[in-house]
């Protein structure tokens, strides 16, 4: 057997383990007897459980259909603008809605900031690899054309600002008596976006432009 078709067969293990037993439910001795392969093997491929979890979590956003589509979109203004509602969507179905996986997820995430960091290392490389080149790309195509100025010397630090502020703005609303009251679910969506893009670097009448030029609904939820 092949090394890629090998490190399938465990991707396919674990994701049943992990649909079963969850994230802490799961051991990586539980996934090889899964994929009938020694632990030893398993850790040839994955050096660890996290290891295993950000690449299932990887794998599912790459196959995702809508991001797709928001990957292939013409670097631009508009496109930035797009790309932050779309994140800024996600993160908001994923406070309001009852999804207890997706939940989870974010409380593994803040959970590894606090330990050894492991998991959220894992998924931010992904994250990076994912979404920092339309990101970076069209923020530049926002300078030259004039609707942004330019903003420190790491442009890809803005799009974590960006993804730190939605991340944490989640996790006030994810316990069943949230942690802070933003108001309209609505006007918090948009009043989030705004934020960020004018932290960004974009002006007042390119957001306004573009935020009412919505060409965004179905696409994608990045992380």
């Amino acid at each position: 057997m092949t090394g890629d078709l090998r490190r399938q067969l465990i991707l396919g293990a674990a994701k049943r383990c992990f649909a079963r037993h969850g994230f802490a439910g799961t051991t990586t001795k539980s996934v090889a007897a899964a994929a009938s392969i020694s632990e030893g093997l398993l850790f040839k491929h994955f050096p660890s459980k996290s290891a295993l979890y950000a690449e299932i979590l990887a794998e599912e956003c790459e196959a995702d259909p809508a991001l797709l589509r928001l990957l292939e979109l013409e670097p631009s203004t508009q496109t930035l603008v797009v790309l932050i509602r779309e994140m800024a969507r996600h993160f908001q179905e994923v406070a309001e809605t009852p999804d207890q996986q997706e939940a989870q997820r974010l409380r593994l995430m803040l959970t590894s900031h606090l330990d050894d960091g492991e998991f959220a290392r894992l998924i931010y490389e992904k994250i990076a690899g994912l979404i920092g080149p339309i990101f970076t790309a069209s923020l530049e195509r926002a300078v030259v054309a004039g609707d942004a100025v330019r903003i420190g010397r790491e442009p890809l630090n803005l799009f974590w600002f960006a993804h730190h502020t939605l991340l944490m703005a989640t996790l006030t609303r994810l316990p069943s008596a949230p942690c802070l009251s933003y108001g309209k679910s609505v006007d918090l969506e948009r009043q989030l976006s705004e934020f960020i893009l004018r932290g960004i670097g974009l002006n007042e009448t390119a957001i306004t432009t573009c935020f009412d030029r919505d060409l965004s609904p179905g696409l994608g939820q990045p992380v």
